[in-house]
């Protein structure tokens, strides 16, 4: 479990720092950037949200999933009402930033294959179901953050015709009526959907060859970074612990609420200008701390320690 997470890391390590030479060396040039978000958003997003809905489930996982699927609800609930009080001190593009990176961690990129190696198959399982109500708050309530809007009819209007929010409404009809694609639009949606991390890694490099790394650790950061790594987990953890909820179930949705901050904070942060270096930083400040946290929630929910 320990060198997937490694070499998860590592190589999170490598995309960026591609992405941050291909800056410095002028390859890559700010309309480019803006560019390289765009695609991200409007194409390979969206089709990593189709593709993440499209799930096998069978009448025995119905009920443990049921149960995940409960809980990751109140979880998102908890995180929209910390994003109204937590930050309101903070100035504007920073608060945006923080409030996207509470309602959004990286769940699906590095807490998939952790859950995998920590808890086995039925772990990813869990995992999968667990991201859903993520992926639907993350571009409804998460992508408001961002958008500013006349009224707001005009904000719904934007949120609900949003390309990702789209895309969620496709891989919901999928996931209830599980429909399958035809091979070549499958096939064409994994082809996208797989270019996500690479592309966003990248991205996130050629942000972070503007930033000042002596300014990576402020008082903000890991005020953020405490809450997002070990605070908001520690809560859950606790909860579930009161209501004795079955262990696997606790195991994963602890784990997956312990993931550092999702890369498209920083996407969308460059795409909506709002404070696009706190939004990397962000990012990397908190993606950097989790080799040491991860680890340590995993040796404590697989009872490592007795």
């Amino acid at each position: 479990m320990y060198e997937e997470l490694f070499t998860l890391l590592i190589m999170i390590f490598f995309m960026m720092l591609a992405g941050y030479i291909l800056q410095r060396a002028g390859i890559v040039t700010a309309a480019g950037k803006k560019s390289l978000a765009n695609i991200i958003i409007y194409l390979v997003l969206p089709c990593n949200i189709i593709k993440a809905f499209c799930m096998e489930i069978s009448m025995e996982e119905i009920k443990a999933m049921s149960a995940v699927l409960g809980i990751s609800v109140a979880i998102q609930v908890f995180y929209v009402a910390l994003t109204k009080t937590l930050y309101n001190r903070f100035e504007d593009g920073e608060k945006q930033v923080y409030q996207y990176a509470t309602v959004c961690s990286n769940a699906g990129f590095m807490g998939h294959p952790i859950s995998q190696g920590v808890f086995g198959d039925l772990g990813l399982l869990y995992a999968a179901v667990f991201i859903i109500p993520q992926r639907i708050v993350m571009w409804t309530a998460g992508i408001s953050y961002f958008t500013k809007a006349s009224s707001k009819w005009e904000a719904v209007r934007k949120v609900a015709l949003h390309p990702c929010i789209i895309a969620v409404y496709i891989g919901v009809i999928l996931f209830l009526t599980q429909m399958s694609l035809p091979p070549v639009i499958d096939e064409t949606l994994s082809g996208f959907s797989q270019c996500n991390t690479g592309m966003t890694m990248l991205y996130i490099g050629t942000v972070l060859a503007d930033v000042n790394f002596r300014t990576l650790a402020s008082k903000k950061q890991v005020y953020f970074a405490a809450l997002r790594l070990v605070v908001i987990p520690a809560v859950v953890y606790g909860v579930l612990a009161l209501a004795s909820v079955d262990p696997l179930v606790t195991g994963v949705c602890v784990l997956m609420t312990a993931m550092p901050a999702g890369s498209t904070t920083a996407i969308l942060a460059g795409k909506y200008d709002a404070d696009e270096e706190t939004a990397v930083k962000c990012v990397v400040f908190t993606t950097a701390l989790s080799v040491i946290t991860t680890p340590l929630w995993s040796i404590l929910l697989t009872g490592g320690l007795a």
